[in-house]
């Protein structure tokens, strides 16, 4: 009897979880390459910028479904190296950048250009596979233009969190000219792109940060003010610079014990958006605040695809600039993770695929 040969699978380096826990979990392995099915594109990953989904999701939770090994890894910069059926072959070799956000595309919510409030809604490296890896498949509707003359780590760095303050300004916050915006986290991939893209529609900036070097950093960023909330109270402070009128938005990824300071910086009918809460999240909060004062309080999570589109034009523009903090090889992911926890980052840490290590 004659056997039929295959094709031995090819493999590709990756750093992978095989169980929530600190950044020990982090493992660098040898996996099956994944093929591109329809629709499908495979990209050889050149960057990926981590988050602080990431950490969540390595730290693990009730919201995470993952099919282990899981790889995470949210932002994606590299070039298609190849197709599945129905994918024009002509991709091959592009550079591209990979919108973090998979929906299911056929929903009221995505075909009216809502895509990130689809049901089906997921986070590349969240509930599916990301980007810590040599190579990935996303959806060939997740392409986006590369970005001008821009690096691969700077490509990586202009995504998610960019996408992110985008809506939480343009759409939810409605920033005018003139307006003032209290920005948190200076330093955090949120904080660097909030102050950016306040400045962009003509809007004043404070900014804080629990440290002086990171304040001078956002000012030459744009922020006009900047308060290091370990030695001053931003609450008083934002007051102080707005003449006790309080500010007209608050960017907001904190949560806990800063979320509730930030309902008294606001002034009487401001908006506070938030997209996170890394401190905590159950504020303990006044209610009074809110209703005697119309504070608007409005949540957000990423933003639509057709949003990145814009957003990735005033990258390449120059308009906005993607802050790179530190390169490392992917062997060093859990490095990356200690320096994302320290919040020793201003900016993005992005780790390198085929770097050595």
């Amino acid at each position: 009897m004659v056997r039929a040969m295959t094709a031995p699978t090819e493999t590709m380096e990756a750093v992978v979880l095989r169980e929530h826990g600190g950044p020990e979990v982090l493992r660098l392995e040898r996996i099956p390459r994944p093929e591109p099915g329809p629709g499908e594109v495979r990209i050889k990953v050149a960057a990926v910028a981590m988050n602080h989904m990431d950490l969540w999701v390595r730290r693990g939770g009730p919201a995470f479904k993952l099919e282990y090994p899981h790889r995470l890894g949210c932002d994606l910069a590299g070039t298609v190296d190849a197709v599945g059926p129905g994918v024009d072959p002509a991709l091959v070799g592009t550079r591209t950048v990979v919108n973090p956000g998979v929906s299911c595309g056929h929903c009221a919510q995505c075909l009216g250009g809502a895509d990130n409030l689809c049901r089906h809604y997921k986070i590349l490296g969240e509930n599916t596979q990301g980007g810590y890896a040599e190579y990935a498949v996303v959806p060939r509707v997740n392409l986006a233009p590369y970005p001008g003359a821009l690096t691969f780590p700077e490509a990586a760095a202009s995504l998610l969190t960019f996408l992110t303050a985008w809506q939480m300004l343009v759409h939810k916050a409605r920033v005018r000219p003139g307006d003032v915006v209290l920005v948190h986290g200076a330093g955090s991939g949120v904080g660097v792109a909030a102050i950016q893209i306040a400045r962009l529609h003509g809007a004043r900036v404070i900014a804080t940060a629990g440290h002086d070097d990171k304040l001078a950093r956002a000012k030459a960023l744009g922020a006009e003010h900047g308060i290091n909330y370990r030695t001053a109270d931003f609450v008083a402070e934002s007051k102080k610079l707005t003449e006790r009128r309080g500010v007209d938005v608050v960017i907001e990824h904190v949560g806990g014990e800063t979320f509730a300071a930030s309902v008294r910086a606001v002034r009487n009918g401001g908006r506070i958006v938030t997209c996170g809460a890394t401190a905590g999240f159950t504020p303990e909060l006044d209610l009074r605040h809110v209703f005697f004062r119309q504070v608007e309080i409005l949540g957000s999570t990423m933003g639509s695809k057709g949003d990145l589109f814009a957003v990735l034009g005033h990258v390449a523009a120059g308009r906005l600039r993607p802050i790179v903090h530190a390169t490392l090889p992917l062997a060093r992911a859990a490095e990356g993770h200690r320096i994302l926890e320290g919040r020793e980052a201003f900016g993005k840490v992005v780790l390198l695929p085929g770097a050595p290590p």
